[in-house]
């Protein structure tokens, strides 16, 4: 009876919001326990709170939870729960209170829980992603971004598992058959930046030059990929920390993979939690490399965690800032030229969608990650132009240091802009801010004044056929970002020999993969130079190689396959499905083993890998008609994943299957094998 005693006093607050002038929720200490069984969390907080102004409730947000009970200061209140929020009446004395809610919750989203019901022993992992508005999911907190508190964490976990939270390990302690991690933070943040992993990790410590510990997790297996994945992990900081002129404000910085990440990587406040698929060995930091989301969530703690956005409108000031300063990044460690066509190519992308129309303002708050973020990073390339470099920086270190801890508009951070430089940027911002087409125009004319191998490009593409077929402008130019771009732009306009040489003396590995890419059908003469491709230190040269040689040359079929046998290639184990693939479907190659392959093939489905393995093995699957009905129960079980794209993949798939009618009876076969929740799925879209 006690949650519904106070509930006519708490119907107005429920509907118009709380007076958060008049509360002012300081502190936050947290203790959770995670059962791994019923996937849920058990757990309390204590919150202190101030208040400075009579109000007649006071509410958290709190997404389908349980309550136990719930104290002000130490005594037991009645209180109201309405399966989002949880309300109580507010104290009648001013000054500070003490809030205390022993709470469960079964979070649909928000925590995950990985490799708990599997029969492999060390793959167990558990981890948030609060960002928007979720981390009301496990934890009564605030949606509301300008709510910030200085949160201290407990992580109670089994004792074979490390718990990372944010903040400062302080200790460990033996509690029964549990660890008790416990956390602290000393500054205040905002709730969806509060954060946890739990899992087998090892991990490596660095020091900034500033003194700032830096502590880099990775699973045992994964020893030998943790300099490839990390690297230039102690440039990347004391580089931002240099070129930000605020020093980093937290105690330290963790970063911890984590299986089936929903994204790249999410910048909670001291703990970056990134997407596995980014630790990766040597030969695969050409392809895909960790040191621009690596960047990119580092700047995000000062421009998001430090300094937050009022409201979606001004999330420019998040993403815009961390794309742009993860490009600076990159320029510091791989040149001018790299930062340079890294814009191009994005102003280029930027441009395509504006001429069709979906161009859009930087404040709108519905615009989608293209524009926040890449178009979010041209703005402030642009506006370091305008404003002059040493008025920006200065710009940013005020910006920085007045709004500390306190949530901002574009306003406040043109305002400093403005302060710095003693220019006027009404118009910056009615073009670049406001403005939906996206500036081509200006972009391209910067580039060409910063960049001349751009300027060489533009100036070669207004050259005649005769004068691309002389091969002039491969041979003309030292700039090998230029040249990657001339063989994909005229590639196929350039006459064999032409290729051929590339490939001969071309040293950089991204040239030589140009060549790979552009070319089709590998022509007989060029056989032999483009197999040299098969050895290249690049996973992906190497799957692209395999596959041209494969498709033009069905007499040598098993030699390209041999060479390329047990190679595992990126983390989407690319190189080795594509293999299985072609190796199914050429009957030379080991027919004793074909039943091996098949089964191999398809075990790449199971939900005990991640969703980019599995998306890529349903694709050969589904290609060569070689779905079994494990694969199929694994492709429903999909059809229900937390990541989006690969559910909607699964998804499509399915409705795909369902239009053939051997499918469906297999599908109605397997449907008796699945999961009462996987038949609900499977139910859905056959529309029963």
């Amino acid at each position: 009876m006690r949650q519904f005693y106070l509930l006519f006093f708490l119907v107005p607050i429920m509907i118009f919001g709380q007076d958060f002038p008049a509360v002012d929720f300081v502190s936050g200490d947290v203790s959770i326990t995670p059962d791994t069984i019923e996937k849920s969390i058990k757990g309390s907080v204590s919150y202190a709170f101030e208040m400075s102004a009579n109000t007649d409730s006071i509410f958290l947000d709190a997404i389908d939870m349980g309550f136990q009970k719930v104290a002000l200061n130490g005594k037991e209140v009645p209180y109201s729960n309405n399966g989002k929020q949880i309300a109580f009446q507010a104290p009648k004395n001013m000054g500070e209170h003490l809030l205390t809610l022993w709470f469960t919750s079964k979070p649909k989203q928000t925590v995950y829980f990985f490799g708990w019901d599997d029969q492999i022993n060390g793959n167990e992992q558990i981890w948030t992603q609060g960002q928007g508005k979720y981390t009301s999911h496990w934890l009564p907190s605030f949606d509301d971004m300008s709510e910030k508190i200085e949160f201290d964490f407990q992580i109670m976990a089994p004792k074979e598992y490390d718990a990372i939270a944010n903040g400062e390990l302080l200790e460990v302690v033996d509690k029964d058959s549990l660890n008790a991690w416990r956390f602290n933070m000393e500054k205040p943040m905002s709730s969806y930046l509060a954060a946890f992993a739990i899992g087998d990790f090892d991990k490596k410590t660095l020091k900034s030059a500033s003194g700032v510990p830096i502590e880099l997790y990775y699973e045992p297996k994964d020893s030998l990929k943790v300099e490839p994945t990390f690297r230039y992990m102690k440039e990347i900081f004391d580089f931002l920390e240099e070129e930000i002129e605020v020093p980093y404000p937290w105690q330290n910085y963790k970063q911890v993979p984590a299986q089936d990440f929903l994204y790249a990587g999410m910048e909670n406040t001291t703990l970056t939690i990134f997407s596995n698929t980014y630790v990766i060995d040597s030969m695969a930091f050409i392809d895909k490399n960790y040191v621009n989301v690596n960047a990119h969530e580092l700047a995000h703690q000062w421009f998001g965690n430090l300094v937050t956005e009022k409201s979606g409108e001004h999330h420019w000031l998040h993403e815009g800032f961390a794309t742009y300063y993860a490009y600076l990044t990159e320029k510091e460690l791989f040149g001018d030229d790299h930062y340079y066509w890294r814009l191009y190519d994005t102003a280029k992308t930027l441009n395509i969608l504006s001429e069709n129309g979906d161009g859009e303002a930087l404040t709108n708050p519905n615009a989608n990650s293209l524009t926040f973020y890449e178009k979010g990073a041209w703005a402030l390339v642009m506006l370091r132009e305008i404003a002059g470099e040493e008025a920006f920086k200065k710009g940013i270190r005020n910006y920085l240091e007045k709004f500390a801890f306190k949530n901002v508009t574009i306003a406040d951070f043109l305002s400093e802009v403005e302060s710095a430089s003693g220019k006027d940027l009404t118009g910056f911002r009615k073009e670049w801010l406001e403005g939906e087409e996206f500036p081509w125009e200006s972009t391209k004319a910067y580039l060409v004044r910063h960049a001349n191998s751009i300027k060489e490009y533009f100036e070669l593409k207004k050259a005649d056929g005769a004068t691309i077929k002389k091969m002039d402008w491969y041979s003309g130019t030292t700039s090998a970002a230029l040249k990657r771009q001339l063989i994909l732009t005229y590639g196929l306009k350039t006459p064999v020999k032409g290729l051929e040489s590339i490939l001969q003396k071309e040293k950089d590995l991204k040239t030589r993969q140009a060549v790979a890419q552009v070319i089709e059908s590998v022509p007989q003469e060029l056989k032999e130079v483009f197999a040299s491709l098969l050895e290249d230190e690049s996973y992906v040269t190497q799957e692209l190689a395999l596959f041209k040689l494969w498709t033009s040359f069905p007499s040598e079929r098993e030699n390209f396959l041999s060479q390329t046998n047990n190679v595992m290639g990126l983390p989407n184990k690319n190189i080795r499905l594509l293999w299985l693939t072609l190796a199914l479907v050429t009957p030379e190659i080991h027919p004793e083993k074909k039943k091996g392959y098949y089964e191999e093939l398809n075990g790449y489905t199971a939900p005990n890998h991640h969703f980019e393995v599995r998306q890529l093995a349903f694709e050969y699957l589904n290609h060569i008609n070689a779905l079994n009905n494990e694969a199929l129960a694994n492709l429903v079980e999909a059809a229900d994943h937390h990541v989006w794209q690969f559910k909607k993949f699964s998804r499509n798939l399915l409705r795909e299957l369902m239009t053939d009618e051997l499918f469906e009876k297999r599908l109605n076969t397997v449907y008796e094998t699945l999961t009462k929740e996987n038949k609900k799925i499977l139910d859905k879209l056959n529309n029963k």
